[in-house]
């Protein structure tokens, strides 16, 4: 009995002394696979697919030629990480990072995020057309219409035109076209409800969606942020005397692709809902995406006398009370106009590369001269 005791605790001595030679060599194997680092000479980057396992993209990795010991790596993540999820994405693989780095980039969910800015002014063609040239966003609404894409957002019959909010929006690479402008859709709504509580009291509009179309009209009139709230006020004042409100971007909205650059009187006559020469309120719909700070003049005006606005030339404008200081600034600022006249400000270093940022470079606003016909309201 007491030779079998001494053979039982001999064994479990060899047996503990094993697991221990064999737990050091497992931590030696696993520290050289994890300080490996990874065959690179440029920066690459890894996908990882939705479903993809730590296994298979170890596996993955070692055919491309990019590691070793996939085995070890993959025994490492279930003895060490089993219960963290590998969050699908692109991982950025740099020349100098070891496996380790790369495992802790994907503890982290450190993924490469994308984005696409959406600007101010833009319309819902323009729009889509930025969403189809960013390559890492997936295509599912290519050769639908408008009303199509919004049946596809779950809005069916609602009108897109200003319907989304312009920012810069941050995703990564499997965003759908849908997915996006659900999010763009979705932050409009949040944005106009939050103005539309804090709006002023002596803000009449029937509802949230007419403060909206004004606030695009603002947003095509003007880049100045300090003229926001008069120009709301020029709108607001003119609508409650009755008087139209003329404003250039509404009637080259309607004009639609057959705006080349330049309104003509023809155009000033031409009849359709859009033409605020002709018909009398607001536009139908909204013209283009408004900004927050439009948005937020246009429920919160600027009290004054101003039924009348021209442009300068360098982007901002003159107000007027009546026709004939009206008649003097369109002479002095419209009728002689030099070769530096601009009707909206020069973009900044900021703004270009901003723009640079997103799909592509985005039309500069239509900014009315606002040189009514009508000599009286």
């Amino acid at each position: 009995m007491l030779k079998l005791t001494r053979k039982i605790v001999l064994l479990l001595q060899i047996s503990l002394v094993s697991a221990g030679l064999l737990s050091c060599l497992a931590a030696w194997k696993f520290d050289a696979i994890l300080k490996q680092p990874l065959n690179l000479t440029q920066v690459k980057l890894l996908n990882v697919s939705v479903g993809a396992t730590p296994t298979g993209t170890f596996n993955h990795l070692k055919n491309d030629g990019l590691l070793d010991s996939p085995f070890w790596l993959s025994l490492y993540w279930r003895l060490n990480l089993a219960n963290q999820p590998l969050q699908c994405g692109e991982y950025r693989m740099i020349p100098g990072m070891t496996a380790k780095g790369l495992i802790s980039l994907w503890q982290r969910g450190e993924v490469v995020q994308y984005s696409l800015t959406l600007v101010e002014g833009w319309n819902f063609n323009r729009v889509r057309l930025a969403l189809v040239k960013h390559e890492k966003i997936v295509q599912t609404l290519s050769g639908l219409s408008n009303s199509d894409v919004m049946e596809k957002l779950g809005h069916p019959g609602v009108f897109p035109e200003g319907r989304f909010f312009p920012d810069t929006y941050r995703f990564v690479r499997g965003m759908t076209d849908v997915e996006f402008l659900k999010k763009a859709y979705n932050r409009l709504d949040y944005i106009l409800a939050q103005e539309w509580s804090k709006r002023a009291a002596d803000a009449s509009y029937a509802d949230s969606y007419q403060a909206l179309i004004m606030a695009t009209l603002i947003e095509k009139e003007t880049s100045v942020p300090e003229e926001r709230g008069q120009i709301a006020g020029v709108f607001m004042r003119r609508m409650k005397i009755g008087m139209l409100l003329q404003a250039d971007p509404t009637v080259i909205y309607g004009l639609g692709e057959r705006y080349t650059g330049r309104l003509t009187r023809v155009h000033l006559k031409e009849a359709n809902p859009y033409n605020t020469y002709m018909v009398a309120g607001l536009p139908p719909t909204p013209i283009a995406m408004a900004g927050r700070k439009s948005i937020h003049a246009a429920l919160n005006y600027v009290p004054s006398n101003h039924l009348y606005f021209v442009a300068r030339g360098d982007g901002s404008h003159i107000f007027s009370d009546d026709l004939n200081s009206h008649n003097a600034a369109v002479r002095e600022f419209q009728l002689k106009r030099c070769t530096y006249y601009r009707s909206s400000p020069a973009p900044t270093v900021k703004s270009m590369q901003d723009t640079i940022l997103s799909a592509d470079s985005a039309p500069a606003k239509q900014s009315t001269n606002f040189v009514p016909n009508t000599a009286t309201p």
